[in-house]
């Protein structure tokens, strides 16, 4: 096989760890060198020498798997000083058998030499900051809506339907409500005037019914404290929200044109940025970004029989959030997008039309931010 890159190195990445092997060519023969035990540590020191051993044997490019989170730090360390190419390891597998630290960093080392490692998708760095604040984010969110159902478990076991009376708990009466009764432990009937807004006024009656559980001492302490918790958690949001702002400000014309597809709001805007970036031509083409989002059908066909066709593995925080952008462009039952999702869930069922209709998406934004065209309606369908 050619040589595509002749001085390299592989590097097994560990915890605390970390094993190199730098392969090069001298007067035709192969030579190799391996750096192991505890040599190079993670720590920052350890990186230094990594960096300085690196550069006595003229190693231009490096490769390592994306093990967890401990490649991060080495990556960010090495960074701009050699060419990295940061590699999927269900992709490197070696051939079945014994297995060491050591032959793993050089079987990287040799695949990397013949060019055979697909380097994988690793974003500027302030798109993985405001990567980090959009995952924070999804995570806070997610931790809120648990906190909220727990309130709602608790007030029901003590005989509390306010859920049976109100569409949102946590609105604006609710609200003024659960402040009332988690202050006192009841709620007057000549006090829900005052909590309650809107057409709820003329359920005053049954809101008053609802409310007519019982509700122990421990049930209101278990109550104030989960409350307290809802009120940080949203508190936090906000200001991740405020930060994710700020960090969206240089993308600001990305966000305005994802703005005009159905489906998409300025939070599932931020969350396609920070996961996909600004530049598409490191996917290629739509179909090598729907893959890597995965969203493509899977291919498994042996003796002319096709199998399985489960979607790819993927990103499944983009995948998610364009999931939930197509669930939201479906309830417009006039929009194309909307109309292409009943059609297909018509014959295949809901989920399968839900990821098609993603997929479908995810092509458009990959034209819209390539070519800087705001969503346009297509005529047909």
């Amino acid at each position: 096989m050619d040589v595509i890159y002749p001085r390299c190195a592989g590097l097994d990445v560990h915890t605390e760890t970390i094993v190199a092997c730098a392969l090069w060519e001298e007067e035709g023969e192969i030579q190799k060198e391996i750096q192991t035990f505890s040599t190079f540590s993670t720590f920052s020191k350890g990186l230094g020498d990594l960096l300085d051993w690196l550069e006595d044997h003229g190693v231009t490019h490096v490769a390592m798997e994306s093990t967890g989170v401990y490649w991060k730090p080495v990556f960010a360390f090495l960074e701009g000083y050699v060419d990295l190419t940061l590699a999927n390891p269900q992709r490197i597998k070696n051939v079945p058998g014994r297995k060491t630290d050591v032959s793993d960093a050089e079987w990287i080392a040799k695949l990397l030499r013949h060019g055979l490692i697909e380097k994988s998708f690793v974003p500027p760095a302030p798109i993985r900051e405001l990567r980090d604040f959009t995952r924070l984010r999804k995570k806070w969110v997610g931790q809120l809506s648990s906190e909220k159902n727990r309130i709602q478990k608790v007030l029901e076991s003590s005989n509390v339907k306010l859920g049976s009376v109100l569409s949102d708990l946590f609105g604006v009466s609710g609200r003024n409500i659960l402040a009332r009764l988690l202050e006192k432990g009841y709620v007057d009937k000549d006090e829900l005037d005052e909590c309650l807004r809107g057409r709820l006024k003329t359920k005053k009656q049954a809101v008053y019914d609802s409310l007519l559980g019982t509700l122990t001492e421990h049930e209101l302490y278990l109550l104030r404290l989960l409350w307290k918790h809802v009120e940080e958690l949203e508190r936090l949001i906000e200001e991740v929200d405020q930060h994710i702002d700020r960090l969206l400000e240089p993308y600001r014309e990305e966000v305005d044109l994802l703005m005009t597809m159905p489906g998409i709001k300025k939070q599932t805007a931020a969350v396609i940025i920070a996961e996909m970036g600004t530049d598409m031509s490191v996917f290629e083409t739509p179909e090598r970004a729907a893959s890597w989002t995965g969203l493509s059908l899977g291919n498994h066909e042996s003796a002319g029989k096709r199998k399985s066709t489960r979607t790819t593995k993927g990103n499944p925080h983009l995948r998610s959030a364009l999931c939930e952008a197509a669930w939201s462009a479906a309830r417009s039952k006039t929009h194309p997008l909307s109309r292409k999702f009943w059609s297909l869930a018509a014959r295949c069922g809901k989920k399968k039309a839900l990821i098609a209709t993603a997929r479908r998406m995810l092509v458009i934004i990959f034209c819209m931010i390539s070519r800087k065209e705001p969503f346009r309606q297509p005529q047909l369908i």
